[in-house]
């Protein structure tokens, strides 16, 4: 799991809030120049220009073979709560808590 902490190698790829324990940043880094995930600033870029509020953590896991960031967003007003994206498409798969959508 790789959090805010742990995800400097993502920094340098064009990340632009997070760095993590040696063993997740290395793991992040292949997966990332083997084209199997996303970089953090274009999954941070999808989740700000969708959901209202500010990113205050975000991990990087790999569930049932699918890399997955989880996005835990503190809106203007109300609880945090958290997005799952799935790294590779980038597609939002789910938002749980009290999401606060963007008006379109």
């Amino acid at each position: 799991m790789l959090t805010i902490a742990g995800m400097g190698t993502l920094l340098l790829l064009g990340a632009t809030h997070l760095a993590p324990a040696a063993d997740d940043h290395e793991r992040a880094r292949r997966a990332f120049e083997a084209g199997e995930i996303r970089s953090l600033a274009e999954i941070l870029t999808t989740v700000e220009e969708r959901y209202l509020g500010r990113v205050i953590e975000a991990e990087l896991e790999r569930e049932d073979g699918i890399w997955q960031y989880e996005i835990k967003v503190q809106p203007p007003t109300g609880r945090p709560y958290k997005v799952e994206v799935n790294a590779t498409t980038g597609e939002i798969l789910r938002a749980s808590g009290q999401a606060q959508e963007r008006p379109r």
